[in-house]
């Protein structure tokens, strides 16, 4: 069994399979998933579990280079995701936002039902 934090398999393996410049989406429960990308459904019950849980277990196994979220996103949700390790943020308007989204290697759904509460993370590397 790991020994680290992030124990699902799936998320796992997708993060060991990341390279340098790959996109990884964190969404919200209402976040669309474009065709053809792989969604990581993690929606549990209406709020669990968080996009913060998701992203603080993501992180603990993840280089994170730059991340995007959205410029409607409130100042409080905005202070959450810049407190974290997530690069350089840059903000996008929302329509922007989902066509990156297209590009993504995943789409982890969380059951957040906060507005907005969807960040981009691109990979980085560990040397």
């Amino acid at each position: 069994m790991k020994r680290t934090t992030l124990l699902h398999a799936e998320l796992s393996g997708l993060v060991a399979g990341m390279g340098h410049g790959d996109l990884i989406v964190i969404g919200d429960a209402g976040l669309p998933v474009p065709p053809g990308v792989r969604c990581i459904d993690l929606a549990l019950t209406r709020g669990v579990p968080g996009t913060m849980q998701v992203l603080d277990a993501l992180l603990s196994e993840l280089v994170v280079e730059r991340s995007c979220i959205a410029e409607e996103a409130s100042d409080q949700l905005v202070a959450d995701f810049t407190g974290r390790q997530i690069g350089s943020v840059t903000r996008v308007p929302h329509d922007d936002f989902k066509r990156e989204t297209a590009s993504a290697r995943a789409i982890i759904r969380s059951g957040e039902c906060t507005p907005y509460a969807n960040i981009c993370l691109w990979a980085g590397v560990a040397f």
